[in-house]
């Protein structure tokens, strides 16, 4: 009988065997169970990540269009700024050289003053005295002389302004450069994205760039500029009003009379001067006002169409309802919403066009005052063309220095000129 030649080896019992399976089974239930954990935790990974890296980024997006828009309001500031002071440089050059246009003008006068007591040095024997001429003529050259000083100290200032002016605008046009550097590259970085060519790994990003402000100095510093300028344009202000005041005052002070009616012409130009822009203002608000009711007219409009088709969409509604069949056709919410929305859009329908009627009335008597104004801003105009017409006509009350004949005197001078006394009511020459 042949026998089974097998190698000798260890034999387990049933039991074993069992129990073997029962470990193998629990221990891939456990390892499974674990993997389900992980891959579990590791979802929740990914989406709380993905969660944050998207909230991350739409804070940063926002942070950059809003620090863009803080950024844009203070260079459109600036620009305004900027306007400001240019416009104050312009006024204030005009001015400094109507100043020295004045205190060139006071040479003149005074040439004629000072030729007019020398003159009279030739009287003799009991005419020469300090007669009340002699005396005006000396206050005249003290007036001339004192209003050539103070016009000369107001050139000064002014220059010296201009300087204040132009360093002030210096630093308005660096802060605007700077400004218009930064927005060009936070509206670059807005524009970034995970698909831009150009991103890339750099060198420790997160560190503070030497030179770096704070938000509260930023600001400070755009601030102290706006004002810096600010206060240089109301001393400019101030500086043009005083110049201005005191070239009428030296002006003022060297005529010997001004007629009633040139001052009540003036009176009356200012007058009118001031009712003609306030219609003008008047005229600029009422169309405005007309533009802006036109424009609501149009939106009652759009709205009214838009609730009537959307009551026309209530009613096929309502009544494509009535054909449902038999014990269908109940009157359920929805027939009552339907309803409902019915009479609120009639009621909504009503009340728009009650609105546009009004509404087209106001316009109405809108366009009636608006015809109103212009037709008067037609009558200042007319009015205000007519008295400077008259103020240009008094100006030949005044006779240039150009028209005067020049007279042969006893010293066979050819540039003296015989004057004669101021009459009551006669301008002096300027």
């Amino acid at each position: 009988m042949a026998t089974l030649r097998v190698k000798p080896g260890q034999r387990f019992t049933v039991p074993d065997w069992h129990t073997s399976s029962r470990l193998i089974s629990a221990d891939a239930e456990r390892q499974r169970s674990a993997s389900h954990q992980v891959r579990q935790e590791a979802r929740a990974l990914r989406n709380e990540t993905n969660n944050q890296a998207k909230w991350d980024e739409h804070d940063n997006q926002t942070r950059l269009a809003e620090r863009i828009s803080s950024v844009n309001r203070w260079k459109e500031t600036l620009d305004k700024c900027l306007a400001d002071v240019d416009a104050e440089i312009d006024a204030l050059a005009k001015v400094k050289e109507a100043a020295e246009r004045a205190l060139q003008a006071k040479n003149l006068p005074l040439d004629v003053s000072i030729e007019c007591l020398t003159l009279r040095e030739s009287r003799r024997a009991i005419d020469v005295v300090r007669d009340p001429v002699e005396e005006e003529l000396h206050r005249e050259v003290k007036v001339i002389e004192k209003a050539k000083r103070e016009l000369q100290q107001r050139v000064h200032k002014a220059f010296e302004q201009l300087c204040l002016l132009q360093e002030a605008r210096q630093q308005l046009s660096c802060d605007h450069r700077c400004k218009t550097g930064a927005l060009e590259i936070d509206r670059a970085c807005l524009s970034l994205s995970v698909n831009s060519p150009n991103i890339s790994f750099k060198v420790n990003p997160t560190r503070v760039p030497n030179g770096s402000t704070t938000l509260d100095e930023w600001e400070q510093n755009s601030q102290s500029n706006k004002e810096h300028a600010e206060a240089e344009i109301k001393a400019s202000t101030e500086l043009r009003e005083a110049t201005e005041l005191a070239i009428a005052q030296t002006n003022n002070e060297l005529e010997a009379q001004r007629v009633a009616a040139e001052f009540a012409l003036r009176k009356r130009i200012r007058d009118l001067e001031r009712a003609y822009n306030e219609l003008k203002w008047q005229e600029q608000n009422m169309l405005e006002e007309i533009a802006e009711m036109e424009q609501d007219i149009r939106r009652l409009e759009e709205d009214l169409q838009r609730k009537i088709q959307d009551l026309k969409v209530a009613h096929t509604r309502l009544e494509t309802r009535t054909c449902r069949p038999h014990v269908d056709l109940c009157r359920d919410q929805v027939q009552y919403g339907l309803t409902d929305e019915v009479r609120e859009l009639e009621g909504t329908i009503r009340a728009l066009r009650q609105k546009l009627l009004e509404s087209q009335a106001a316009l109405d008597a809108l366009h009636r005052q608006l015809h109103r104004i212009q037709t008067d801003i037609g009558y200042k105009a007319n009015s205000l063309a007519l008295d400077n017409k008259c103020m240009d006509t008094r100006r030949k009350l005044l006779v240039p220095a150009e028209k005067f004949v020049p007279e042969v005197d006893t010293f066979n001078r050819t540039t003296n000129q015989a004057l004669s006394p101021l009459e009551p009511g006669q301008p002096e020459l300027g």
